[in-house]
């Protein structure tokens, strides 16, 4: 792969799910750039074995590797506790990990593990680390989504924790459309503090994801991987180039695909369902909680 002409060196990037995937390539080409490059992964023993293939790929040594399962609010506040007590500042973040699962499944919160996996944990790690990207800034936030957003025109708020009959893509297809509205919120919140927040679709990708399937949704997933899916390498470059290139200085709020700002869903636009999903966010995560502390320790610590 051809790296882009972008020099990092000096820059920390946090990414999550980065042993595997777009998330290792986007791992792999930060660090190239000379970035200080956190992975972060739920299995120790995978996430070593990445950052050593990484590093002997790229030569670099800024490259650090934290454990956190981020279904799980308390290794969330663990991992935000642990950068924040090695790091001093946060140039990007980049909300990347991901599940796909045949069972319903919950968290160690009770939580309905898909919405836990891809949006929960990571619209709270999100805030634990929002100071720091502030003090940061110019600073970046960058939310993988998917195209499936579009193939659900609403969160299902009735029965968010798929109580009420569990289908693995529709489950799978809001959380994506959850994180993508919930980056259009967060950009809007944090207009001239000098932190942008965009989205993006990396493609039909030929990763781990939904490799744990079974019975049809697996057959459909082995064809469509090796007919039409790109390669993790491909599927990685918007990431990549929302989290490095000039080209997208002070530009917030976007959905990419391939590199260009495009159109999301009707349904991703509604600012009731935005506030709406916030609020509930907030509400899961415990973040009045979090506020109240910070306001007895560090005021405004984690306000966006």
């Amino acid at each position: 792969m051809k790296t882009p002409d972008v020099d990092m060196k000096g820059k920390v990037c946090l990414i999550t799910g980065a042993n595997s995937g777009i998330g290792k390539v986007t791992a792999t080409e930060l660090a190239r750039m000379d970035a200080t490059v956190v992975m972060v992964c739920r299995d120790r023993l995978r996430g070593t074995v990445a950052m050593s293939e990484i590093m002997n790929e790229t030569g670099a040594d800024t490259i650090d590797l934290m454990t956190a399962d981020v279904s799980s609010l308390s290794q969330i506040h663990q991992l935000a506790k642990q950068f924040r007590k090695k790091y001093q500042r946060l140039d990007v973040l980049i909300n990347n990990a991901g599940v796909s699962l045949d069972k319903r499944g919950e968290s160690a919160d009770g939580i309905e593990l898909t919405f836990a996996t891809n949006y929960l944990g990571h619209f709270l790690l999100t805030h634990l680390l929002l100071d720091m990207l502030k003090q940061s800034a110019p600073s970046r936030i960058v939310n993988v989504s998917s195209f499936v957003h579009r193939w659900t025109n609403r969160i299902k708020f009735d029965d968010l924790q798929r109580e009420g009959g569990y289908s693995s893509m529709q489950s799978y297809n809001q959380t994506k459309l959850a994180i993508l509205m919930f980056s259009y919120e967060l950009a809007e919140r944090l207009e001239g503090t000098g932190v942008t927040v965009n989205a993006l679709n990396p493609g039909l990708v030929n990763s781990n994801l939904g490799n744990n399937l079974t019975g049809t949704l697996k057959v459909m997933g082995i064809v469509m991987k090796n007919t039409i899916a790109i390669t993790p390498e491909k599927g990685a470059q918007t990431s990549i180039y929302l989290a490095s290139s000039p080209e997208v200085d002070g530009v917030t709020g976007k959905y990419f695909f391939k590199k260009k700002p495009k159109k999301s869903s009707k349904a991703s636009y509604d600012r009731k369902i935005w506030e709406k999903l916030w609020q509930l966010s907030e509400e899961l995560a415990e973040i009045s909680k979090l506020a109240v502390k910070a306001e007895k320790k560090e005021p405004a610590e984690i306000r966006a």
